[in-house]
């Protein structure tokens, strides 16, 4: 149950996280919202400042080859692997505050105890801030040298630069990220703990349970343009029989997916399907067909058979309709992550502290990727706790309450000291 140090450090972790919290957001804040773009400038800004705190907390601070900064409090046994807790700096436009931000300041809150109260851990723990988690997981991916050459031309949105250009701009070597290697061995890590905002309304709509451990983080298969091309003509002079209208042809598409994805929801089957963007051309007009639309998919599931079958249904109903309504279907190169069940042995230790600390918690999945799920595919033992937070994630409006937050650094604090 809690004790007398456990009620000790969540009020100072209170304090010292809701200060960090308010600081980061007047460094990033961007309307009602803040944006932290992977490799952008207020990202740097902010990767800088969590930097000096550990310094100034006596840390080994390093940076790896994607520029993730690794925090690092040496623990008894060096030779033992060690225990790293972190999330990622960056944020989407117009985001929230506490997607990433909470999952490293609830590690670096429970070193600043140790540090404070001169408790060494049993193995060193370290504490990293990732990069770039927003595109598609760079700094993780990065960091075992898995970035693809096709990444480094994304754009955040049209018209900024690509991710290759940021990445440079930061000094990043695109082919150290990308020749195959990771920046250490795997062995060298004997768990990453990613805690997070759920980003969903489950544990905030329970009384109880207000800390999630995550039982597994669905695989992605995302594609951010798909251009549909047909032929743009005046909308009253071509009957229907002559009309190859991209947007309709689109539209059908979008809608033929739907229903696969209801019948497949019917059957059991995990799965989520979204468009998030739909575009007609600048130059459309009311009174144009339009030759040209584009829009996105994301394709999530637990299983990744699920996931790579709706994708080939996707390309197959694209077909079709390219035949039927005399267009084409261009499908951009695919953004994958593996799904990732998080693992038993790391799971069984957060259920036992949460057990020891007094904390009601809920198993959970994970609908959302993290760079947890890329560490975890790769090998890495790997598991997550989830916080619960108010209006949702990626918007504004996101909140979380700092007496959740507080319960969730609480465990990875106690977790960290009985990682033998």
């Amino acid at each position: 149950m809690q004790n007398e140090a456990s009620r000790a450090f969540r009020k100072g972790c209170r304090a010292y996280a809701g200060e960090w919290f308010e600081r980061v957001r007047a460094m990033s804040e961007d309307g009602p919202g803040v944006t932290r773009l992977g490799y952008g400038d207020v990202e740097l800004a902010v990767v800088n400042a969590l930097e000096a705190e550990g310094q100034r907390l006596g840390l080994e601070v390093a940076y790896d080859k994607a520029g993730n900064c690794w925090m690092t409090l040496p623990g008894r046994d060096r030779t033992l692997p060690a225990f790293v807790s972190g999330s990622h700096a960056d944020s989407v436009i117009w985001g929230g505050n506490y997607d990433g931000l909470a999952g490293i300041l609830a590690p670096l809150s429970a070193v600043r105890w140790m540090v404070e109260q001169q408790v060494v851990p049993p193995r060193d723990f370290s504490v990293v801030v990732m990069r770039c988690e927003e595109q598609g997981c760079i700094g993780s991916t990065g960091w075992l040298g898995r970035v693809k050459p096709e990444d480094f031309d994304r754009r955040f949105k049209p018209g900024m630069p690509t991710l290759g250009e940021f990445m440079d701009a930061r000094g990043v070597d695109r082919r150290a990220v990308s020749d195959g290697r990771p920046f250490r061995p795997l062995s060298e890590i004997g768990a990453f703990v990613e805690l997070h905002i759920e980003q969903g309304p489950v544990l905030e709509t329970s009384t109880v349970e207000r800390i999630g451990l995550v039982s597994g983080i669905v695989g992605i298969l995302m594609h951010r343009t798909v251009t549909v091309k047909g032929v743009r003509a005046h909308a009253g002079a071509v009957p229907y029989a002559f009309r190859h209208d991209a947007l309709k042809a689109a539209a059908i598409l979008v809608a033929r997916l739907e229903a696969h994805w209801e019948s497949l929801l019917r059957e059991g089957k995990d799965l989520t399907y979204t468009v998030g963007v739909f575009n007609t051309p600048p130059k459309g007009a009311f009174n144009i067909i339009p030759g040209e639309v584009s829009f996105s998919v994301d394709i999530r599931s637990l299983d990744a058979g699920v996931r790579d079958a709706f994708g080939r249904i996707m390309k197959e109903e694209a077909e079709k309709i390219e035949k039927e309504r005399g267009v084409s279907v261009e499908f951009d190169a695919p953004v994958v992550l593996e799904p990732c069940l998080s693992n038993p042995a790391v799971f069984a230790r957060l259920e036992r502290a949460a057990a020891e600390l007094g904390i009601p918690v809920r198993a959970m999945p994970s609908g959302a990727g993290h760079d947890a799920a890329v560490f975890g595919a790769a090998g890495i033992p790997v598991s997550m706790i989830f916080v619960a937070n108010q209006h949702g994630s990626h918007t504004p409006e996101e909140a979380m309450e700092l007496d959740d937050f507080v319960l969730g650094a609480d465990l990875i604090r106690r977790t960290a000291l009985d990682f033998e």
